[in-house]
This record gives structure tokens, sequence and C-alpha cells, in this order.
């Protein structure tokens, strides 16, 4: 598969859905999955610094194991009410906050952190798309609960996935929501020298 890599580049995470994105733009990647506890920062925090913070800590915490390369970390969570939801542990978990989410917009926020050890440069960017859900029936909640996808996506719902059927609006990236804006993400590297769209000989 053609890549757009210039130098080396690191994924500091082992969500699916990043890497899938990741490969699909076309970037050639490792992945080494950061060790952290996500607690550190706490949940009352305003949602976009959240979310930076957490990616910064990702990133920090692996690009000392590859000095040579660009180290990406990324974190995403859904905020409604200024107040982040997390992924929800158990059926009854996801039912609140599919019923909370029902008939009503929220936003997705996504972060990510671009570093490198031997480098000045550090690029963090945080994207905001907004998302409103169609109004819930009890039984398509509990039915959606049902299908076991709520339960390690943030906010209870993967629009990649069955969940689409729950949105009725989005404004803003798409691939934010699923967990990695790709058009932000390649700009932020293209400026770093990370990957190039012209060939060289």
């Amino acid at each position: 598969m053609k890549t757009i890599n210039k130098e080396k580049i690191v994924l500091a995470s082992g969500s699916p859905r990043r890497k899938a994105l990741m490969t699909q733009a076309g970037i050639a990647f490792k992945i080494h999955v950061a060790d952290i506890d996500e607690s550190i920062v706490d949940p009352g925090t305003p949602p976009e610094n959240y979310v930076c913070l957490l990616s910064k800590i990702k990133a920090r915490a692996v690009a000392p194991n590859y000095p040579d390369a660009w180290t990406i970390g990324a974190d995403t969570i859904v905020a409604i009410d200024n107040t982040i939801l997390g992924k929800p542990v158990g059926h009854l978990q996801a039912v609140t906050m599919l019923s909370r989410l029902s008939n009503r917009e929220h936003s997705v926020f996504t972060a990510f952190t671009i570093t490198r050890p031997d480098a000045h440069d550090v690029v963090t960017r945080v994207i905001n798309t907004r998302v409103r859900f169609k109004k819930l029936s009890n039984d398509e909640i509990n039915w959606y609960a049902d299908t076991g996808e709520p339960y390690d996506k943030a906010g209870g719902y993967g629009i990649q996935g069955i969940g689409a059927f729950l949105v009725k609006e989005i404004s803003g990236s798409y691939t934010n929501v699923v967990g990695l804006p790709v058009c932000e993400l390649i700009d932020a590297l293209a400026s770093l020298g990370a990957i190039r769209f012209k060939e060289t000989k």
C-alpha cells in the first residue's frame, strides 16, 4: 500500500478505530499502547482541557522509547451539559447514558498530541464535533444496549457501527467522532515534516 510517511510514526493507542483511520489515510505506523492511569486527570476538568491533558500524557509516556519517530497520543470523550460521559459498565449504565443523549445535542471532543524526544515542536489540537441524537424509544435504547456495542465506547455508542441509527445530525468532523480527526491530524503531521505528498526521486 502506498504511504505518505517521510519519517517514522508511532500511535500510542490500541484503539482499533484509530488504527483503521490512520491506515485508511495512507499512514504507516507502529502501535505502542500508552500504559497510563487515566484517573490521574480529574474528571471534573473542563472537557476540552481533559482530552488535551490525556493526549499529552499518552504521547509523552511512549515517545522516549522512539527517539527517531513522531509519537501520536489521542483521547476521545463525549460531553453533555459540560459533563463528561465515560464508557458505560453494564446494561443499566448504557441505558442511562443513551437516555440522556436521546433527542439532544452533545459534543464529541478528540485531542491529539504529536511529539518526539529530539524535537522542540509539539503539536496538541482538540476538535469538537456536535452530534444530535434522534428521539429514542425505550425499546430502541434497550435493544442497542443489548448488542454489547456501547461498552467500549465513550458516551455509550459507536457512530461507525450499529449506533449509526441513533444519530440524526452531525456538525463537524465525522472521523473525530469515530476517534481521530483525520483532516486535522494530516495537516499537523505535514506541518512537522512527518509526512509528504510530493514524490521524491
